[in-house]
């Protein structure tokens, strides 16, 4: 997922570089989107397997 995060910023900065305004502002929020969206199942994820380690 954050490999498509990624994707999506480097269209934005060509887009932008380009002067294409809504591609460019399209994908930065996408971009964001899937980077907020990969923080939480990260978060989730660090939380479920601290949960399950053994005790010692």
């Amino acid at each position: 997922m954050l490999r498509w995060a990624l994707i999506f910023f480097i269209v934005a900065i060509v887009a932008a570089v380009f002067g294409f305004g809504g591609i460019a502002g399209a994908a930065a929020d996408i971009a964001k989107i899937l980077f907020f969206v990969f923080l939480v199942v990260f978060v989730i994820s660090l939380i479920t397997g601290i949960a399950k380690r053994p005790r010692a």
